[in-house]
């Protein structure tokens, strides 16, 4: 009953003092250079709970129970000498022992349940229709579609890159990126490891929105001697990923398209993918239906793994859910069903999924972080969401989540809240 009382205070404190998430990333890298000089300054709140209820746990067990508050404090300066434009952002995160005995992230060396991290550090300078950004900073899945910036974690993971945005031709985005490191969004936020030893990976996409309505994306990732550096094999074999996405939006519709493959140098020993999403928007409800499919891939090693965030655990594929990353990311047939309504100040969510998955496939997804195992069995989840703009600058959410793959004894329930705070 204490540890309830507690959760309550602290989230009843957060809905108080207002906020938003922040600024868009998006809008960030692509525009880091507006007229208007000097040094600004914003930052964020969160608190965030989440327990699992399975076979052995109970609703509000200590033992299966994660919490985090944290606390970043940014500043940004687009013209300091020259055009050349800085921005920081300082991360202090905590955990209530108290309330659970873990917690979803961490910052640096933990002292009394405190610790903090440099999460970003970057320099921006604009030349020749180029916006280039060097140093620790976000980067926006649809530009990175394998190095991005998630947000489904107290606080969003950073990476360590040099990126180019070029917009000289019209209605098109170009994009070279030379990522070297990164935090994960489940983890320490202070520890950023090599993606690819000493060589780091490459990346280029291109979009184009010349259609009104359609976007069109694609994207390339070469990393050089990957096998090496990451799985201690001696065939110095790089990693190549080549990944498409096209968007068609007329009226209330929208119809998805994507697809790609990651690749050893020869193109052999390669994970195929694709999906199709069709959704639609009406206002006071939208809905959608998603469907994708990875094959086994590389069956030999687990050099490939399915498709994965580097910096993280998400996959880009339409039918990502809140925890069914593990199930679709291998040897996976899904099929995901959504709708939303507006209501009560917010908005609910109502995700469905149905997974068929082959013995080379992967699921560990109601517990993010534990040791995949392989399976062949069918996976079930369903999600129900609640999100609202409480205050001018204060979102609030909480989710129920369910799961319950074939093979197993029983049904996995997660709960999730968390409340959280913009201070510009």
């Amino acid at each position: 009953m204490k540890k309830v009382i507690l959760i309550s205070l602290i989230a009843s404190s957060m809905m108080v003092a207002g906020g938003d998430i922040g600024a868009d990333v998006e809008r960030i890298i692509q525009n880091p250079m507006p007229v208007a000089s000097g040094w600004d300054f914003d930052g964020n709140a969160v608190f965030y709970y989440q327990t699992v209820v399975d076979g052995t746990n109970t609703i509000f067990s200590n033992a299966s129970a994660h919490n985090n508050a944290g606390l970043q404090l940014r500043a940004t300066n687009k013209d300091i000498f020259l055009g050349i434009g800085t921005g920081i952002e300082l991360t202090a995160l905590s955990t209530f022992g108290a309330i659970s005995d873990g917690n979803m992230q961490t910052a640096g060396v933990y002292t009394d349940n405190i610790g903090g991290a440099l999460t970003q550090g970057y320099l921006t300078y604009s030349i020749f229709n180029t916006n280039i950004k060097v140093g620790r900073q976000q980067l926006p899945k649809s530009l990175s579609p394998f190095a991005f910036t998630e947000n489904w974690a107290p606080l969003k993971n950073t990476f360590d890159s040099a990126l180019f945005v070029n917009s000289s031709i019209p209605n098109t985005t170009l994009v070279y990126a030379y990522v070297t490191k990164a935090n994960s969004s489940f983890g320490d936020l202070a520890t950023f490891n090599d993606l690819n030893g000493n060589d780091g990976i490459h990346m280029v996409t291109a979009q184009n929105k010349s259609i009104n309505g359609l976007t069109l994306t694609g994207s390339y990732y070469y990393g050089a001697n990957f096998a090496d550096n990451n799985l201690g094999l001696n065939t110095a074999n790089p990693l190549s990923i080549v990944w498409g996405d096209a968007r068609y939006k007329i009226s209330d519709y929208t119809v998805a398209f994507q697809g790609g493959s990651m690749m050893d140098n020869d193109f052999s020993s390669n994970t195929l993918a694709y999906g199709a999403k069709i959704s639609a928007d009406y206002g006071i409800f939208d809905t959608s239906i998603a469907y994708s499919s990875v094959d086994a891939g590389d069956t030999s090693s687990s050099r490939l793994g399915g498709l994965t965030n580097t910096g993280g655990v998400k996959t880009p594929l339409y039918t990502q859910m809140i925890l069914n990353q593990n199930v679709i990311r291998k040897d996976s047939q899904t099929i995901v069903a959504r709708v939303g309504t507006k209501a009560l100040g917010g908005k609910f969510n109502l995700a469905v999924d149905y997974s068929t998955n082959g013995v080379n496939a992967i699921n560990s997804a109601t517990k993010t972080g534990a040791t995949p195992v392989a399976v062949n069995d069918t996976y079930i989840e369903s999600d129900l969401t609640y999100t609202t703009q409480a205050t001018k600058n204060t979102k609030l959410f909480a989710g129920y989540m369910y799961a319950k793959p074939s093979n197993a004894q029983d049904a996995t329930s997660v709960l999730r809240v968390w409340a959280k705070y913009n201070f510009k």
